[in-house]
């Protein structure tokens, strides 16, 4: 923009100069034509007046050559003028400055020419005889007494017409410099009001460029750079209130893709992946930054999808399918395919929804194997009171012994069929979050004895050795009938796997931080121990590891279900450490103290 002031100004200013200079010319060649014609008037007056006072001496006279040579040198010093009488024939009889007789016949002079077709004739040139430029006035004239008849000349050197034209260039040329000046001063501010609000313009223009569009326009004016200051000022506006409609939808749009449960995979017309979002992120194990902008065959790694995303992209129709992944662990996602299309019917796209139905396909799956254990348990304890009973009823038992033996089977195993519906009631409650889970303080050293004075006959009669090593003072916060249920189960599983003689320990420490407190109770056993395989499997419902042990010490194999339970209703944790032929241990992490916002029912 100073570049442009700069060009502006010079233009202004050249013309300036040109115009200035063309005037100047003009007013010089003005004053010089004004001035020879004055000279020129005034020389032919001079002469009309020589016409009617001079005493004019016949030309036939000897002494005509003399006489006129004379009285022309005393004019010249009156009138400042060489004078010249020439006769009608061109030739000279009298001149100022020289002898007649050195001089050349003047017929054919210019001035004496046009002084007789136009009675005042003049003419301009250069004078050999005094080397300078002459302004030449001739004129017709006949003496009344008819002496002379021929032309009287009055020449000037134009030297002191040069002079006067150098004086008048002199202080033109200081005016007009003078007016170049001022001329210079008003073009530079004329360009400055006109280059500076353009500048405004222009920053604010660039600012918008580069996204600032709260830039705007200071410009006050009515004219046309104002209109344009306006007309900024107003784009300006309109494109931050569209910005501000575009990022509040980016934002929505972002808000919805992040907090979807699904997972988004946008595939343009070109076959590249224009968008995904965090969950599809997490579901192939890749990030956008590496594959956004590459064609989907970068999902390779990920077969069953590639796959799918190939017959979608082929077909242009919606599909839904059920694929497994394995990217590395084994996942189960249901796929929708979705076409995009454009107004015209202009195929624009893919986009491809993948939910993750591993979990979902899990429960279903453990439901119906919840469903079928159940059968299965109920089914073998009402086969076996039903076969004993249909035989005592058919008379079949004549001594009272095996008699007592039936019955006492079908009593056991009607307390088992109890046991079995109680624990599945039990289970059901504690999921559906029916029961009350009242906290207050419990001390655990009591809580363990108790325990164990419970169950010391169970462990008494396999000679097992069962302590625990609980502090005095060590309290917790929680449930106490349901923290009873858990180290009850724990430690029945412990005495029934533990063979003759072995020992059941429960040790206790505080561990976490000093913001968060919690308590590790483990419960070591030296019992038969658990196979590796069936550790991530412990906690599920019906499974058991011996089944036939299980059946036979009267389990239900619900138990470690209802455990991890219940403690996940008290924040805390459980996990099993085994070795087979070593024994197990079951370690518990429990806060001290609850969140009282958590109390309530589970």
């Amino acid at each position: 923009m100073r570049t442009f002031r700069r060009r502006l100004t010079l233009i202004m200013m050249s013309l300036v100069g040109i115009s200035m200079l063309a005037a100047g010319v003009t007013m010089a060649q003005v004053y010089k034509d004004s001035h020879i014609r004055a000279l020129k008037e005034n020389m032919a007056r001079e002469i009309l007046l020589l016409e009617s006072t001079f005493d004019f001496l016949p030309m036939d006279s000897a002494e005509a050559s003399d006489y006129y040579t004379a009285k022309a040198r005393e004019l010249e010093d009156v009138t400042d003028s060489r004078v010249t009488f020439i006769m009608r024939d061109g030739t000279v009889v009298g001149d100022s400055e020289m002898t007649s007789a050195e001089m050349d016949n003047h017929a054919h002079r210019e001035e004496i020419e046009s002084s007789v077709r136009d009675k005042i004739g003049s003419a301009i040139r250069y004078s050999e005889t005094i080397g300078e430029d002459m302004l030449y006035v001739a004129h017709g004239v006949t003496s009344a007494n008819g002496n002379f008849d021929g032309f009287i000349r009055l020449s000037m050197s134009l030297a002191a017409v040069g002079q006067e034209m150098n004086k008048g260039w002199y202080y033109m040329g200081g005016g007009l410099m003078i007016l170049f000046l001022v001329a210079a001063f008003v073009s530079f501010r004329v360009a400055a009001g006109l280059t500076r609000p353009l500048e405004k313009i222009t920053r604010v223009a660039n600012r918008i460029s580069r996204l600032e569009y709260d830039a705007r326009v200071d410009l006050y004016r009515r004219d046309e750079i104002g209109q344009l200051g306006a007309a900024i000022n107003g784009m300006a506006d309109s494109l931050q209130q569209q910005l501000k409609v575009i990022r509040d939808n980016e934002e929505l749009m972002e808000s919805v893709l992040a907090n979807m449960t699904g997972g988004i995979i946008m595939i343009d017309s070109s076959g590249n992946i224009a968008l995904l979002n965090r969950v599809a992120e997490k579901i192939m194990h890749v990030s956008s930054d590496q594959i956004q902008g590459k064609s989907y065959q970068v999902l390779k790694r990920n077969y069953e999808l590639l796959k799918f995303v190939e017959e979608g992209i082929t077909r242009q129709e919606f599909l839904r399918e059920e694929r497994t992944i394995y990217n590395p662990e084994e996942r189960i996602l249901q796929l929708d395919a979705v076409p995009m299309f454009e107004d015209d019917d202009s195929y624009k796209g893919l986009l491809v929804h993948l939910q993750d139905v591993t979990e979902i396909r899990r429960l279903e799956r453990m439901r119906s194997e919840f469903v079928a254990n159940v059968s299965h348990e109920l089914k073998t304890p009402i086969a076996a009171v039903k076969g004993f009973a249909e035989t005592l009823l058919a008379g079949g038992v004549a001594d009272k012994e095996t008699e007592r033996s039936f019955l006492q089977i079908i009593h056991d195993e009607g307390e088992r069929l109890n046991r079995l519906i109680g624990d599945i009631l039990e289970l059901s409650k504690i999921e559906s979050k029916r029961a009350p889970l009242e906290y207050a303080p419990v001390h655990l050293k009591d809580l363990f004895d108790n325990i164990i004075e419970m169950l010391g006959s169970s462990a008494a009669k396999k000679n097992i050795s069962l302590n625990h090593y609980i502090p005095e003072h060590l309290f917790m916060e929680g449930d106490e009938d349901r923290l009873r249920q858990i180290f009850v189960n724990l430690l029945s599983n412990a005495i029934s796997y533990t063979q003759e003689g072995g020992k059941v320990r429960i040790d206790c420490e505080i561990t976490g931080t000093p913001d968060e407190e919690k308590i590790t109770i483990t419960i070591n056993d030296t019992g038969i121990g658990i196979p590796k395989k069936d550790l991530p499997r412990i906690f599920e419902r019906f499974y058991r590891v011996d089944k036939a042990r299980s059946r036979s010490s009267g389990g239900t194999g619900l138990g470690l279900s209802i455990v991890k339970h219940l403690v996940e209703l008290h924040r805390g944790t459980i996990r099993v450490e085994s070795k087979i032929g070593e024994g197990s241990s079951f370690i518990l992490e429990l806060p001290i103290m609850q969140h009282t916002s958590e109390t309530g029912s589970i």
